[in-house]
């Protein structure tokens, strides 16, 4: 009995200790099962800061890229705009009468329409170039220097103030003035580079740097030549003469105006040449010629349209070229050195068409 008791006591402490490892391997096993999901949950943590971190440094890059582009990008100086170098200023209007007659102030006065020519009605037909030159007696009225409400009155003035209007069109006349044909438009800043040329940069002292002139410091800065309306004292006139058989009559038009540029060497003052600047076209600027009014210095109440001077030849000029007999299309002046005897050449031009004209008649 004894034996039995001591066997059974041994038994259930091998029991007991078998329970007791049981559950210390099952508390292990529940622990390392807990634990994983808390080592799988802390990898998605160590992407994010990887993937941040790239995201940073690619943010880093780009942007260091952005500024080094913008730093290779060449500043672009924007070009100064070109100078006026024909200033045409605008004239104040009387707010009272100046005049002691009553005058409309709205000159809306219009050209009458030329008479129809017929081409087969036209049996002589020649183009003829006139020269006028303003300092002749007759021709003072284009220099009249006055302000009035509708503007300087010198002929230059009209036709550059309608040029910059855009009422008309001026055209090229080329380098040696040989475009007659008006197939150039030009601008009036164009017209400020023929008259008086381009602006030049020239070396000046710098007096604000060095205010007693004794380091020799310069400067450059831009001399821009202006234009004076009195330099222009010669036009050219391109006009027709037709015969039309149909009325028996001789009409003479004008096709175009053209102020001649005289060139001239700045250190001797010799005139070097004389070319036309631009050409207008007259049918164009009868309109406007018709509103404006001509000097007259006999009679400031007789006063005439520049439009109604034209067509009653109202001025003085010479013949300089002409299409009668001149096959090689030259001014006179190219095979004729004497100004007399051009002169008596203009004038021997003028006698064919009259000559013409009148031996149509039989007496």
């Amino acid at each position: 009995m004894r034996f039995l008791s001591a066997r059974l006591a041994m038994v259930a402490l091998l029991t007991a200790a078998m329970l007791q490892v049981d559950a210390q391997t099952t508390r292990s096993k529940t622990t390392n099962t807990t634990r994983k999901p808390t080592t799988t949950a802390r990898k998605p943590a160590s992407t994010t800061r990887k993937t941040t971190a790239q995201k940073t440094n690619i943010k880093e890059t780009d942007t260091n890229l952005v500024v080094k582009a913008v730093d290779t990008i060449p500043k672009v100086i924007a070009p100064e705009p070109p100078r006026e170098l024909i200033k045409l200023d605008t004239v104040k209007k009387s707010m009272r009468s100046t005049s002691s007659l009553v005058r409309n102030p709205e000159k809306d006065r219009t050209p009458l329409e030329y008479e129809h020519i017929r081409e087969e009605d036209a049996t002589y037909v020649q183009t003829v170039w006139r020269e006028l030159d303003v300092r002749e007696k007759m021709n003072q009225s284009f220099r009249y220097r006055a302000d009035e409400d509708d503007g300087n009155q010198r002929f230059i003035n009209i036709l550059l103030t309608a040029i910059r209007d855009g009422e008309i069109t001026a055209f090229d006349a080329g380098i040696t003035g040989e475009d007659d044909r008006f197939t150039t438009p030009i601008t009036l800043q164009r017209i400020g580079e023929i008259l008086v040329g381009k602006c030049k940069t020239e070396q000046v002292p710098d007096w604000v740097k060095d205010p007693l002139g004794q380091k020799g410091i310069l400067k450059d800065t831009t001399i821009c030549p202006m234009f004076n309306p009195d330099d222009i004292v010669k036009y050219l006139i391109k006009e027709e003469w037709i015969f039309d058989k149909e009325s028996s009559r001789m009409f003479t038009r004008i096709n175009g105006i053209a102020p001649i540029k005289i060139s001239v060497d700045e250190n001797t003052g010799i005139v070097l040449g004389e070319t036309p600047a631009f050409w207008v076209y007259y049918p164009d600027l009868r309109p406007i010629l018709a509103r404006q009014d001509v000097y007259n210095s006999k009679n400031s109440g007789g006063r005439m349209s520049w439009e109604e001077l034209f067509e009653s030849r109202f001025f003085a000029s010479n013949i300089v070229k002409s299409t009668i007999e001149n096959p090689f299309n030259l001014y006179i002046r190219q095979f004729i050195k004497d100004p007399i005897l051009r002169l008596l050449e203009g004038e021997a031009i003028k006698d064919k068409i009259f000559q013409f004209e009148q031996n149509l008649w039989t007496y």
